[in-house]
């Protein structure tokens, strides 16, 4: 049951993604994506995500056994925190922040998850910003990138 109800939320959180990045509009026009597609990304990934919690076979158990909830709420509490963190730190040092506590909730130690953070941070800004043309702030490593 508890699978059911995060699908719920998924979906309901997705469609309200959805829904606000309808005012995302670029001031200056040659980005060929635009802010929008990001999170219309994640959006639809999450949708889909949910959906199939909501409609795949029952698990066969209804309690809430096995949530790890610790895990569970450091890796929201790293998202909000990144969501908060993301223009003046930059994409990269708030992607590192949020991956470091993210990667150590699902049992990695601190070098693999401060290695992926760092992995995951300069690889999707050389992906989304020198590939794709999609700005990201670089926060205190402007000066740098």
């Amino acid at each position: 049951m508890s699978d059911r109800i995060l699908g719920a939320v998924c979906v309901v959180t997705a469609v309200a993604m959805a829904w606000a990045t309808r005012d995302y509009v670029a001031p200056y026009s040659y980005e060929p994506l635009g802010p929008r597609a990001f999170p219309l990304l994640l959006a639809v990934c999450m949708g889909l995500s949910g959906l199939w919690l909501l409609l795949r076979p029952a698990a066969g158990s209804t309690a809430f056994h096995g949530v790890p909830w610790k895990g569970t709420l450091v890796c929201c509490g790293a998202v909000m925190v990144y969501a908060v963190l993301f223009q003046s730190l930059g994409f990269i040092l708030a992607t590192v922040l949020m991956s470091f506590p993210v990667g150590m909730a699902f049992g990695g130690n601190w070098k693999q998850s401060l290695g992926a953070g760092v992995g995951l941070g300069v690889g999707f800004h050389f992906l989304f910003d020198k590939l794709l043309d999609v700005t990201m702030p670089g926060g205190l490593l402007s000066s740098l990138l």
